[in-house]
């Protein structure tokens, strides 16, 4: 019985590994496919889409067919949530370049504020892709609604924090593992303690709805 027990915990491992090793080499073939600069969101999201299904349970849902599906069905859209993150991304770095060439005295007093908008820059993105995928929402909305379920949990938010650090860190240490381990590390980080904050607000707006009611 307790050798049949560990065959089992090997075998559901071994599965886990080959599926996370499957979506990572999707993820790197699609955004292949769509020559790197198109294809990077639309697989990304494709990815979170899968997790997300993990996350709610449907662990033993196929992995290509939802894959490709929701990189085609969202082809488009993540691209412009695409334009948007990167857009941001090169104000925040000319602000740097700026601040940068910017007498001392001046510059001193500048890199406080680029810090705070950058680290709450970067604390939103966490929520990004996880909303997109979680709700049918416009891009405007996702971004506004990422910035707000950010502030609303601060622990899940230090939690992604301290463990996207962590995964880079040692990934960098062994980088040919990155062909089977990264995108979907990264994933799972992200999706569980976003699913978790996304049920905590439902649970509160359910309260709230109740309240009203009486």
């Amino acid at each position: 019985m307790e050798t049949s027990s560990i065959l089992g915990g090997i075998y559901k491992l071994m599965d886990w590994i080959s599926k996370l090793a499957l979506l990572n080499l999707l993820w790197i073939a699609s955004t292949i496919l769509g020559l790197g600069v198109f294809g990077f969101f639309p697989s990304t999201v494709a990815m979170f889409a899968v997790v997300r299904k993990w996350m709610l349970g449907e662990e033993e849902v196929s992995i290509v067919k939802p894959f490709w599906d929701s990189y085609k069905k969202e082809f488009v859209k993540s691209n412009l949530l695409g334009v948007f993150i990167v857009a941001a991304g090169l104000v925040l770095y000319a602000d740097l370049l700026f601040i940068q060439n910017a007498a001392k005295n001046m510059a001193t007093f500048l890199y406080i504020p680029l810090f705070i908008i950058t680290f709450i820059f970067v604390c939103t993105l966490f929520y990004l892709i996880p909303i997109f995928v979680h709700y049918e929402m416009k891009i405007t909305d996702v971004i506004k609604n990422s910035f707000f379920v950010m502030i609303m949990n601060p622990l899940s938010t230090l939690y992604m924090l301290i463990g996207s650090f962590g995964i880079c860190f040692v990934l960098s240490y062994v980088p040919p593992i990155c062909i089977l381990f990264s995108g979907n590390l990264l994933a799972m980080l992200f999706m569980k303690p976003a699913c978790n904050a996304f049920n905590k607000i439902q649970r509160k707006h359910d309260v709230y709805l109740q309240e009203q009611s009486i």
